[in-house]
């Protein structure tokens, strides 16, 4: 039985609606202003909320606005009544989230065929939601118990060298094992965060009020060249291979979040260290062409074949009998999710024995 939350000032009409859809078995909730149907809201959790628009207090729209910041909330299909056919009104209605818009007075055939037809979307919703982590968990179970017991072995078994032969080692021996406690650590808490990361973007695509949660990251930006220098401070296991970086990285405001674009160079900078040899260059360039950045990623190493590059996805790995590279397999899908987040395009060319290329366009670029 779907829960539907009626949010009216007017006493008849709110009554009149809890009449029609008690008749219809839904398990009706009422309230008498934004401010009670608000936290009937976050108590209920309703399926469903039909909201007048004009009300004292807290208006229809102010209730909308709320419900779409928050995470638990913002999911709830939406239906804004209103006693005025305005053109403006509906925008932004609309603009804020709405699912539907129905005009006062409407009939119950309008009433209950808006509201059948916005749970079907939104069950559907759900459906996708639930099939894409049944995917998600499908391949964590294929690929996690590997990834976690790699690093967490490295941990375990060094911690014991060191209490069993504490006394008998040297300063510098403690320091490296203590060192490469460190590593695996790292290791294990950047495997950890990327597999929870898929998963909220798996969410995320899947759910247009998520999808909308999140917008204010869309316009937020980033300047090249200062946001990548914690990126180069911050290579983890790679940091030796520091000095293999070339840069060229034309001055420039992206729109970015930084977080976000860290995160897609950290990543394919990862994967370019992890198929190329110590002291072959990595080449990192920015550029600015027709006010769009083109960031590019080039490393000399092995490089991919077709086939491999037409596997690209979440928990695949390349060759690892033969090269037993570190890794998940993430990097790369959580570039290309992110990319496309904002906007923009992930090109990979590849060949074997000569290295990769990993080509970004399509964010917007500013001068700084």
């Amino acid at each position: 039985m779907a829960k539907i939350l009626i949010i009216e000032d007017q006493l008849e009409v709110r009554q009149n609606i809890e009449d029609i859809l008690s008749l219809e078995d839904y398990e009706v909730i009422s309230a008498p202003d934004g401010e009670t149907g608000l936290a009937l809201a976050k108590q209920h959790l309703p399926d469903l909320i039909l909201c007048d628009v004009m009300m004292p207090r807290v208006t229809g729209f102010e209730v909308l606005m709320t419900l779409r910041q928050d995470q638990d909330l913002a999911v709830i299909p939406f239906i804004l009544l209103t006693a005025k056919a305005d053109h403006h009104a509906f925008r932004q209605g609309m603009e804020l989230g709405a699912d539907d818009y129905l005009t006062k007075p409407f009939t119950i055939d309008e009433l209950l065929h808006a509201i059948t037809t916005r749970l079907d979307r939104h069950y559907q919703r759900q459906a996708i939601v639930e099939s894409r982590l049944d995917n998600l968990r499908q391949q964590v179970t294929r690929s996690l118990p590997h990834e976690l017991l790699t690093p967490l072995n490295g941990i375990l078994g060094t911690s014991q060298l060191l209490i069993n032969f504490y006394d008998s080692l040297s300063r510098n021996e403690v320091m490296e094992s203590l060192h490469d406690i460190k590593t695996s650590g790292e290791r294990l808490h950047r495997l950890v965060e990327n597999f929870l990361l898929m998963a909220d973007l798996d969410l995320l695509l899947a759910s247009p009020a998520r999808l909308q949660v999140w917008q204010s990251r869309l316009s937020q930006y980033t300047e090249l060249p200062s946001s990548l220098a914690p990126v180069l401070e911050n290579l983890g296991q790679n940091q030796p291979r520091r000095q293999d970086v070339e840069m060229m990285i034309v001055p420039q405001r992206i729109q970015v979040a930084e977080p976000d674009f860290q995160k897609i160079v950290q990543e394919l900078m990862d994967n370019a260290f992890k198929f190329s040899l110590p002291s072959t260059p990595v080449q990192l360039e920015a550029v600015v062409q027709d006010g769009i950045c083109q960031l590019t990623i080039r490393d000399h190493g092995r490089g991919m074949a077709k086939e491999e590059l037409s596997s690209i996805g979440a928990h695949v790995q390349f060759q690892r009998p033969q090269f037993e590279q570190q890794g998940s397999g993430l990097g790369l899908t959580l570039a290309q999710r992110l990319t496309e987040l904002y906007g923009g395009q992930l090109a990979i060319a590849s060949v074997p024995g000569e290295g990769t290329t990993i080509t970004i366009q399509g964010w917007e670029s500013a001068p700084i």
